[in-house]
């Protein structure tokens, strides 16, 4: 014989049946984000990105991200440099479709050679682009004026020295330059360059000058 229930027991039956299902949701719910956490760590874990940072190349020595070999080095700009950023050089370069040149603020004949001439003498020791060209062709015009001679003299014993650092460069186009301006100097001067040239051409330096254009500066010795 078969007993019936009772209600009130089929509704308690039921009761703990949902309550066990909502747990079961639940727990699985639960596992299912616990799932999708592990597999978004692990993804992150296992991309290249953080495959090279926990594992690095010896290839990434080389990534341009830390050096990049076309890139300027960061070093302090020459004293000739920051001067003519700055404005301190009376003039500018124009680029022209067949060659350069200056277009100065003022006329050169009107500015005054100290220290600007100096100044110009020791840009001659550069090796980049414009300062090479505006160092070279503002001294070459500054001693084109009619008051140079009057005005270089003067500034010779603080001149020879910068010179003779051009002069011992071991580029050969700051050599070049140096000489090329030596030349110029000793044309606007004079015999007053006569008693600073035991200092210009000591026995090192004249084993450098000979070494780099013999025929050209026999010439102009």
């Amino acid at each position: 014989m078969q007993k019936s229930e009772c209600p009130g027991g089929t509704q308690l039956r039921n009761r703990v049946t949902g309550n066990c299902d909502q747990r079961t949701s639940s727990s699985v719910q639960i596992k299912h984000r616990t799932i999708v956490q592990q597999s978004k760590s692990s993804s992150s874990t296992s991309s290249p990105e953080s495959t090279r940072k926990l594992h690095p190349r010896p290839s990434d020595k080389l990534n341009p991200k830390t050096i990049n070999p076309f890139a300027e080095q960061s070093r302090a700009p020459s004293a000739f440099a920051a001067i003519y950023s700055k404005g301190g050089i009376p003039c500018r370069l124009v680029h022209g479709s067949v060659k350069h040149r200056l277009q100065w603020e003022c006329p050169p004949e009107n500015l005054p050679f100290d220290p600007l001439l100096i100044t110009l003498a020791e840009g001659l020791r550069e090796t980049k682009h414009p300062y090479t060209f505006v160092s070279k062709e503002a001294f070459r015009e500054l001693l084109l004026v009619k008051s140079a001679p009057e005005k270089a003299v003067p500034l010779l014993p603080r001149l020879i020295p910068v010179l003779k650092a051009a002069l011992v460069h071991s580029d050969d186009e700051v050599f070049e330059r140096g000489l090329n301006a030596l030349v110029q100097l000793s044309i606007v001067v004079g015999p007053c360059l006569n008693d600073h040239l035991k200092h210009l051409l000591t026995s090192a330096s004249l084993v450098v000058i000979k070494s780099k254009i013999p025929t050209y500066c026999s010439i102009c010795c």
